[in-house]
């Protein structure tokens, strides 16, 4: 049973799908690993640190000639012929991926996209989306500080006293959730604004304020806890409230998603034109459309007296410790898919049915 690590094609990825120390966690268990040379450079893992972990160095082009083949992204359509005829392939494919699973299908390679591991707690091992967005919650307000003309924590000093930043964190996931800590822990005063009532209790936990729209239904997150695409009428509600909340804010993280949906739009041109000279928004959310009307997908634009950025990939800004969360998830997948030195496509167990997209050359509906 050979696992095959691919090096990533996409510009300006910077993780690994498997780090040294879950490769030797693997060969521990029987499995052969063998990484394309320079896989892990990116990321501060040299090719020695695999060789060290027990792996086989191959030239890029040979990485996908096993049984199991890991990926942080989905290889492009002219690289699918680099797949294994017949193997399977575990990696996010993102929204825009049919070129790709037609490739990949030509090939009759089964696709797992690990963007689709339910949320069960079975799965939270496999849950990539939950690593990287810990990362990208994280590094939002560190950008965010970056381009503000002020500073986040309350200084007292002889030039006199300043006070606290405010922040406003929309959005309390898992990312949202991590940019109010790494604000708190910054000296901020922080509220976090979510449409899920279940959210204030963990908002309130990390030391900031809940701000919830009035007269939402309990209905507004889905059975796994995530947030709900809401009607017209409750839509402007949300707005309403979040426009309550941006008068004094010096920095704002949005977050706010709706799984295999666009974002949903919480800032208006009108919002932004209102906050305060030198205010600073990051829209996490930029990459599949913003939560403000202003952002532009992986730029920074300046709007009278605010700054909107829109960063793209933040996880791969930090690649070292986000591939050493990501190579944690796809290992457990591993020890699932693979309990015993010996590949186990089961396509009715809950969490490979829920993420095979393709199969024998043809696209699934989820849940097929």
């Amino acid at each position: 049973m050979r696992i095959g690590v691919l090096k990533e094609s996409v510009p300006r990825e910077r993780r690994v799908a498997l780090a040294p120390d879950a490769v030797s966690r693997l060969v521990k268990r029987g499995l052969e690993v063998q990484v394309a040379r320079g896989a892990g450079l990116s990321a501060f893992f040299a090719d020695s640190a695999y060789e060290a972990a027990g792996a086989a160095l191959v030239d890029p082009a040979a990485a996908g000639d096993a049984d199991l083949v890991v990926a942080v992204r989905r290889p492009a359509p002219q690289d699918a012929g680099g797949i294994r005829e017949g193997a399977v392939l575990a990696a996010l494919f993102g929204q825009d991926s049919g070129d790709s699973v037609e490739a990949l299908n030509r090939r009759q390679v089964t696709s797992l996209a690990l963007e689709y591991v339910p949320r069960i707690t079975r799965a939270q091992s496999m849950d990539v989306l939950s690593s990287q967005a810990t990362v990208a919650g994280y590094q939002a307000v560190l950008l965010g500080t970056q381009s503000m003309p002020r500073f986040l924590p309350m200084l007292t000093t002889a030039a006199g006293s300043i006070p606290p930043g405010r922040v406003l964190v929309l959005g309390a996931g898992v990312a949202g959730l991590q940019a109010i800590a790494t604000a708190r822990r910054l000296g901020a005063m922080v509220s976090g604004f979510d449409v899920r009532a279940a959210a204030a209790e963990q908002v309130e936990s990390l030391g900031a304020r809940f701000i919830a729209p009035q007269a939402l239904p309990a209905d507004a997150e889905t059975k796994g806890g995530y947030a709900k695409e809401l009607a017209e009428d409750q839509q402007r509600r949300v707005q309403e409230a979040v426009a309550g909340a941006l008068g004094d804010v010096d920095l704002v993280i949005a977050t706010a998603a709706i799984p295999g949906r666009p974002a949903p739009r919480l800032i208006t041109r009108e919002m932004v034109e209102s906050m305060k000279a030198g205010a600073v928004i990051v829209d996490v959310s930029a990459e599949t459309g913003g939560n403000c009307e202003l952002t532009r997908p992986g730029e920074t634009v300046v709007h009278g007296y605010v700054t909107i950025i829109g960063p793209l990939n933040l996880p791969a800004t930090m690649p070292q410790h986000a591939s050493q969360m990501f190579s944690r998830n796809v290992q457990t997948l591993i020890e699932h898919l693979v309990p015993e030195q010996e590949l186990v496509l089961d396509l009715d167990d809950q969490i490979t049915g829920a993420m095979c997209i393709a199969h024998q050359g043809a696209a699934r509906q989820r849940g097929n």
